[in-house]
Order: C-alpha cells, then sequence, then structure tokens
C-alpha cells in the first residue's frame, strides 16, 4: 500500500509480480485488470477494493528500486470469517498494508452461490470469472429504481427483457406485477407467453388499451383536448363547467364514499366530453335575438327552412353541430346579434370536435365501456379499468404504444403513470396497493419524452415516482440511449445503473456521476463492451459488477436488419429477388400494423 486518500487507495505491485497472467490458488489472473478485484489484509478483516486504474512510472523515477507499475483502486466493502460481505469500510487502510489478488472462491464469498436465493436473481455471469453467477437484489431494483443505458445496438432491450423475464415467472413471483410502456413495439413477442398486452393501435389485434379521459387530471385532459393555451378566464370557465358535469353525474349515478359536494375537477368521475363540446360551442358560436347580457339559450337564433321550421339542433352524441341564423341588423328583418360571450377559445373548442373525431385518439376520449353516455353513465368503472391494466393473471403488462402520435405518447404515459401511482398510493394499505404488491413500471425510450426541455404530464409524472415511489412501492425502470438526455432529477433518484456500451463521452459523464460510487476508471471502459455486456453499479448489486448478460427466453423484436446472411439468419439482399408488391406496402402503412397477416387486401 503507497497511498490512502479517503476511500481511494494506491498500490505498487511487487517487482516478483508479473506483467501477464500470475497464479493463486491454482487460478489464471491477470492482475491489474481495470474492473477486476484486490484485497486488503488489515488483521481479522478484508478490505474489498475495485482497481480504477493501473500505470507505470517511468525508471528515473523509481528511487525504491520497485516495479514501477501501480494501481490505483476504490474500497467497496468488507468481509471477515465469521461475517459475510457487506458494502461499506469500518476502518480504513495503512500504508505499507499488504494487498492480494482477489481468488474465485473470494468473489463466490462475495456474490453468492450460483443458486438464486431469496430475493436475488441471476441476471449473467461475471467477465472476469465466467462460474460465478451475476446477481441483482430484486428488492432494491425496484423499490430505489434502476437505469438500464446503452448505445443502440448494445442489448440494452435484450436486458430488460431478460429481467421482466424473471419478474414474468409465476412460479416464483406468483403476485409480482410490472408494466412495460413500448415505444415500438418490441416486447410483445418476447414476452407473448407471460404479458398480457394492451396496444392503443387500431388495427392490432391485441387487446385495446383504453385509458378514460374523466380519468385525467384537469391539466392532462386540456392539454390532450383543448390545448394548454387558454387563457386565465376560459380555463376556470371550462374548469367549472367540468365540475359541473361530473356533479351532475354524481348525482344521478350515486359513487360509493363520494359526495357531489366533495366533487373537485381532478376527481376521477365519468362526465361526457362531447355534451362539454356541445355546450361550450353552442356558448361562443350561437346567434341570438337579443344582444348583450340577456342572451340564453332560450333566445338562440337556429336557421330555418323555407317552412320556419328549425334545419338543425345538433347532436351532441353524434358530434353534429347546430345551425344559427347569420349575424343581421338590418332595418327591415329580424335583428341577430352574435354571441356575447367573452371568451377566446373558439379556436381550442374547434381542436376539441377534431380531437373527438380523430380515430387514432378514440381510445382515450372513446373509452369503449368506460365512455359515458351524455348523462355521464358508463358501463365499467375504475376499478375495472385498473384491473385490466395491472389485475391480470399475468404478472407483466406491456402497452404497445407504436403508431400513437407522438403528442398523444406523452400524455399517455403521463396519465397512465400518475393514474397508476395515485391508485397504489390511496389503495397503500389494501391487499391491491403498492405496500403489499409493489409495481414496476419500465419506461422504454425515456430520453423521448423525459428530458430536461421535455414538455407534457410525463416528466412530472416520473419525477413523482422516482421522488415518492420507494414509500408507496411503485417503483421506475428508466431505459435510455440517451442518458444525457434524461431529466437530472430522474437520472439521480435511480439507485441502481446497469451501463451498457455507450459511445458517447457526454453520455459516459453523465453516468459516472449519478453512480453512488467513485468509478470513473470503471466506466472509462463503457466504449468498448461487448454487445451483451454492462457494468451493474449501485444498492442491487453486491459490488460494481462487470457482467455478461444472459439471453431470455425470446429476445426482443429490436434485431438489426441483415444484408448479407447466413443459414441461421437468412439476409435482405443476398436472397433471390421476389416479386415486388408494393399494393401490400400501401396497405400496412395505411392500417399502421407492420403485422402483414392483420392487413385485407
Amino acid at each position: 500500500m503507497a497511498e490512502v486518500d479517503g476511500a481511494t487507495i494506491a498500490v505498487q505491485l511487487d517487482p516478483e509480480v508479473p506483467s501477464g497472467l500470475m497464479f493463486a490458488s491454482g487460478e489464471a489472473h491477470a492482475p491489474g485488470q481495470v474492473g477486476s478485484f484486490v484485497r486488503v489484509s488489515i488483521g481479522f478483516v478484508d478490505l474489498i477494493a475495485i482497481v480504477t486504474k493501473a500505470g507505470s512510472s517511468s525508471p528515473e523515477k523509481r528511487e525504491d528500486g520497485g516495479s514501477g507499475r501501480w494501481l490505483s483502486a476504490q474500497l467497496v466493502g468488507e468481509t471477515a470469517a465469521n461475517r459475510p460481505f457487506s458494502r461499506g469500510v469500518a476502518r480504513l487502510p495503512s500504508i505499507g498494508s499488504e494487498v492480494f489478488v482477489v481468488t474465485n472462491a473470494d468473489l463466490q464469498s462475495i456474490y453468492g452461490t450460483g443458486e438464486e436465493s431469496k430475493g436475488w436473481f441471476r441476471v449473467g455471469k461475471l467477465s472476469a470469472a465466467g462460474s460465478i453467477a451475476a446477481r441483482v437484489d430484486i428488492n432494491r431494483l425496484v423499490t430505489r429504481h434502476s437505469a438500464v443505458v446503452g448505445s443502440t445496438g448494445s442489448g440494452k432491450s435484450t436486458t430488460v427483457a431478460a429481467i421482466i423475464e424473471r419478474i414474468a415467472d409465476s412460479d416464483r413471483l406468483p403476485s409480482a406485477r410490472a408494466l412495460i410502456f413500448d415505444l415500438h413495439g418490441e416486447y410483445a413477442r418476447a414476452l407473448s407467453q407471460s404479458a398480457h398486452v394492451l396496444s392503443a393501435s387500431s388495427s392490432s389485434t391485441a387487446e385495446k388499451l383504453l385509458v378514460p379521459f374523466w380519468a385525467l387530471s384537469f391539466e392532462e385532459l386540456l392539454q390532450l383536448t383543448l390545448g394548454s393555451n387558454l387563457d386565465d378566464s376560459s380555463r376556470a370557465y371550462v374548469r367549472d363547467e367540468i365540475v359541473r358535469l361530473k356533479q351532475e353525474s354524481v348525482a344521478s349515478f350515486p359513487v360509493p364514499g363520494l359526495a357531489v359536494e366533495d366533487v373537485t375537477v381532478d376527481t376521477p368521475v365519468a362526465f361526457s366530453l362531447r355534451r362539454l363540446w356541445f355546450e361550450l360551442h353552442l356558448y361562443l358560436n350561437a346567434t341570438h335575438t337579443v344582444a348583450g347580457t340577456g342572451q340564453s339559450p332560450s333566445t338562440i337564433a337556429y336557421e330555418l327552412d323555407g317552412a320556419g321550421n328549425i334545419v338543425a339542433v345538433g347532436d351532441a352524441q353524434k358530434l353534429i353541430a347546430p345551425r344559427f341564423m347569420p349575424q343581421t341588423q338590418a332595418s327591415n328583418a329580424q335583428k341577430v346579434f352574435l354571441s356575447a360571450a367573452p371568451l377566446s377559445m373558439r379556436r381550442n373548442v374547434d381542436v376539441l370536435l377534431s380531437r373527438l373525431r380523430d380515430p387514432r385518439y378514440s381510445f382515450v376520449l372513446k373509452p369503449g365501456p368506460w365512455d359515458p353516455d351524455l348523462a355521464g353513465k358508463t358501463t365499467k368503472d375504475l376499478g375495472e379499468l385498473i384491473a385490466g391494466w395491472v389485475g391480470s393473471d399475468r404478472n407483466v403488462t406491456v402497452v404497445q404504444l407504436a403508431g400513437v402520435p407522438q403528442v398523444a405518447v406523452l400524455d399517455i404515459v403521463g396519465s397512465m403513470t400518475r393514474i397508476l401511482y395515485d391508485a397504489l398510493f390511496w389503495s397503500r394499505r389494501l391487499s391491491e396497493g403498492g405496500v403489499e404488491r409493489p409495481l414496476l413500471l419500465v419506461f422504454e425510450e425515456a430520453h423521448s419524452y423525459l428530458g430536461s426541455e421535455s414538455a407534457g404530464s410525463a416528466k412530472a409524472a416520473v419525477q413523482r415516482v422516482v421522488r415518492e415511489g420507494r414509500k408507496y412501492g411503485v417503483g421506475a425502470m428508466i431505459v435510455s440511449q440517451r442518458p444525457s438526455e434524461i431529466d437530472t432529477t430522474i437520472l439521480s433518484q435511480c439507485g441502481t445503473l446497469i451501463a451498457m456500451r455507450l459511445t458517447n463521452a457526454t453520455d459516459r459523464q453523465i453516468i459516472a456521476r449519478a453512480a453512488a460510487d467513485n468509478l470513473d476508471g470503471m466506466f472509462a471502459v463503457l466504449p468498448v463492451l461487448r454487445t451483451g455486456e454492462a457494468v451493474l453499479v449501485g444498492e442491487a448489486v453486491a459490488l460494481p459488477t462487470r457482467a455478461l448478460i444472459e439471453l431470455p427466453t425470446s429476445r426482443p423484436d429490436s434485431l438489426d436488419p441483415v444484408l448479407v446472411g447466413d443459414t441461421i439468419r437468412p439476409g435482405g439482399w443476398d436472397k433471390p429477388l421476389e416479386k415486388s408488391d408494393y399494393a401490400a406496402v400501401a396497405r400496412a402503412w395505411r392500417a399502421q400494423s407492420p403485422e402483414s397477416e392483420r392487413i385485407i387486401p
């Protein structure tokens, strides 16, 4: 031992230690490899340190006749004959303390046996010792949150699938719950035998994803329907109208435990969004036979035909607007006045009508049995909705969002996250609540909606989960190829980092700063990791670990296309040219479905 600087130690290698391989306890070791472990003996306790840097001084600087070779290592824990390995050190080593290589037997005592014990799951094997399992503590992985990062093609999706496959094992974890937000449809195939798949695409044969608009918060609903650019007066008016419609709904169809006077704009109670549109349209666009404050529904000037009958009074349920007489103040005709409504939101109401008619938004604005009639009555209630999301007989739910408009994706991720968090928070003492049955939420492609500059409800909802979810049984797994674009509040709360190959220097710096351990040297190897290899650090691993992740039973649908292939996987460029059918391409595009068997010619 040459130097001790807090938890960082500097070690001089003995001249007799070879530069290449050495043998200890019958095993071959490469001393000084970055990421390998060393053992410092101080009495009856052995300190374990991970090598973060190695080097050699020039001959003219070797005054003690030593080898000139040195290591820098980070202390990470300690072990003793009468107790297992534990993170942290009670006493630092002294100058001159002897340092030894860590044998496979030492590693076995640290990492445990290859058998999966209670709470620990095998995810792969150590890169430096293939006979030793790399394992994670599922308790801390979920409740203390985690991040899986890596450049495209590094094996990120496969790693997530391997972890989720363990959670999906209903024999070992019969009450586990996990929900994956799958933006590209990668996981439905990999987890087809163990996952409940919900799809927002109308062309998919999977079960339809439904997110009732009335379960959204007021801000979420505005963003999705009328837009967030309403002025204060218009916002207040819409808020009051929604409260009125919700109160009328509760009065007509009582909800157990909820009084009419307790209903707020954010209370998840059904009301008719079509009726809201219709009444806003009347208020803003109707013409009247009187001017100013005297206007009321009884003074509306509907367009008349030649026989004096009203042409169209409109139909809220069918989204048919009424027709009004044009404004006129001629002295020889009945005077007709424009609406005196003081609000500037006509364009917003038109946007609402457009969204109500857009089939891409039907899963939220026309949510099947959760779609209320004009009086606010639905076939199914909120409890059945949550059961459909996380209460199936399968541990994992995959939410496919491929083909959904980007603005809707942001709102759906945020809304579902917020709804599930609120539901499990308020039911935390029940058997279905988060404390009794924790829930893991997996956010794929997180950089696209959880960035520092991201707007919308998704970032706020996930920030709440990572800050408060540990206490209430809601965990988050952040999956991204660009960790530098993830909101720092979210990334800093991830207690476990699984870092795969990262070629971008900024991304590596962000991950090194987010890690709890001072392991800059270990993260420096991220650009040269093999596909499927990862550095695991944080609360869910016994020690910072470089490991090869084991492939799941079925891999996600994210493999690179093959141009020139072999007998196992044919290529797309070296196979015989088939007769082209670009009409099928057009059908797939129009149907918004990549599955050919779902496209009807």
